[in-house]
């Protein structure tokens, strides 16, 4: 088992905020957590760059200091990993936010990246944004189940069948809530 570490946290709002270095090297840490099988937002590995690169900058373009956060881990200039957290500006459901695209780059894995930054979006959510709760869809059947329970979370539903990754590969979308925060 890897050492666990604290890595640095980035907090991004805005895209002016991100460098062309910065973007590259999120770039491909998402092509990287992808490509190992990683449940990042692209079901269907390889992913290049003509798949991620858009991707990455329509998330950009949606920051905003009051709506949607990019919480990035880094060593040095490596980065190990990011989330997002979106907040709707709906005011029914302007209490809760929802998490995406949550990575660990394979070089950090079991290092405790993921779930550093999960704790500090937590923060985030409660003291920054004001938010009561948060609320995320996981790939059944990775284990992500687990991981998140660890962190507080727990599973609220099952959309039975909602993945098709393949004929015989068919699986849950697992639904969590992690309230209070």
């Amino acid at each position: 088992m890897k050492q666990e570490i604290t890595p640095d946290l980035t907090h991004i709002t805005g895209s002016h905020e991100v460098t062309p270095g910065l973007r590259r090297r999120l770039v491909d840490c998402w092509i990287a957590v992808t490509n190992a099988g990683g449940a990042a937002g692209f079901p269907f590995p390889p992913v290049h760059d003509g798949d991620v690169v858009p991707a990455l900058d329509q998330l950009l373009g949606r920051l905003h200091p009051l709506r949607t956060r990019l919480l990035i881990a880094g060593f040095d200039d490596a980065v190990a990993g990011w989330v997002v957290l979106d907040r709707d500006p709906f005011r029914l459901v302007a209490h809760w936010g929802t998490v995406h695209h949550l990575q660990t780059h394979p070089d950090f894995r079991g290092r405790g990246v993921g779930s550093g930054l999960m704790r500090e979006l937590r923060r985030v959510a409660r003291d920054e944004l004001g938010l009561d709760q948060l609320r995320l869809a996981a790939r059944g059947g990775e284990g992500l189940e687990d991981f998140y329970g660890r962190l507080g979370w727990r599973e609220v539903g099952r959309w039975p069948g909602a993945l098709r990754f393949a004929p015989d590969d068919t699986r849950d979308e697992v639904l969590m809530l992690l309230d209070p925060l």
